[in-house]
C-alpha cells in the first residue's frame, strides 16, 4: 500500500482521487451536501508551526474540493470548521478513537457552525474516515529526525505557494 504524509497536499490529492474512484463514497453522501472543514491546531514538534486548516465540499455525493484552505477562505466557505490537536486528528484517522464519542467530550471542537447540524452529519464520520484513510498516513511523530525537517520545510514550502 501505498504511504502518504498527513497533512500534505499530496494526502488530500491522493484521499480525493481515491474518493472519485470509489463508488461506494459516492453513494454514502448521494444525500448529503456540505462543505465540512479541519483545523489542525499549531504542533511545533510535528512541523507543524502554525495551525491548518483542510475542508471538504461535497455536493450531493459529488467531491467538489479537498484542499488546504486559508482561515478567511475556510470561514466564508465552511459550513462547519472543526478544531483538534493533530494527535487527536491521528486518533480518528487512525481509528482508535471515534469521532462522535471526542466530540461530544470535548476533544474536537466547534469553531463555526450549529453543535445539532454537527450532530445530523455525524453518522458519516465513519465513511469520510475511510476516504481520507484509503492509504497508509505516516504523521509526523513517526518520521525520523531527518524526515522531520523535509516534512517541515516541505509545509513551509507548500503553505506559502498555497497562501494557507
Amino acid at each position: 500500500m501505498t504511504t502518504v504524509r498527513y497533512c500534505t497536499p499530496e494526502w488530500l490529492e491522493k484521499s480525493a482521487a481515491g474518493y472519485r474512484a470509489t463508488p461506494k463514497f459516492k453513494e454514502a453522501f448521494k444525500k448529503l451536501t456540505i462543505s465540512v472543514f479541519f483545523q489542525v491546531e499549531a504542533e511545533p514538534a510535528w512541523g507543524l508551526d502554525e495551525a491548518i486548516i483542510f475542508g471538504s465540499i461535497v455536493d450531493k455525493g459529488e467531491l467538489i474540493d479537498l484542499a488546504f484552505f486559508s482561515e478567511e477562505d475556510a470561514k466564508e466557505k465552511a459550513e462547519f470548521i472543526l478544531g483538534a490537536t493533530p494527535q487527536e486528528w491521528k486518533k480518528i484517522l487512525r481509528k482508535e478513537s471515534k469521532f462522535v464519542t471526542d466530540f461530544m467530550l470535548g476533544k474536537i471542537s466547534l469553531i463555526q457552525g450549529s453543535k445539532v447540524g454537527v450532530l445530523t452529519v455525524a453518522p458519516h464520520a465513519d465513511t469520510f474516515v475511510a476516504a481520507l484513510t484509503q492509504y497508509d498516513l505516516q504523521f509526523p511523530d513517526e518520521m525520523s529526525a531527518e524526515e522531520l525537517e523535509a516534512y517541515r520545510a516541505h509545509v513551509t514550502e507548500f503553505r506559502a505557494q498555497l497562501g494557507v
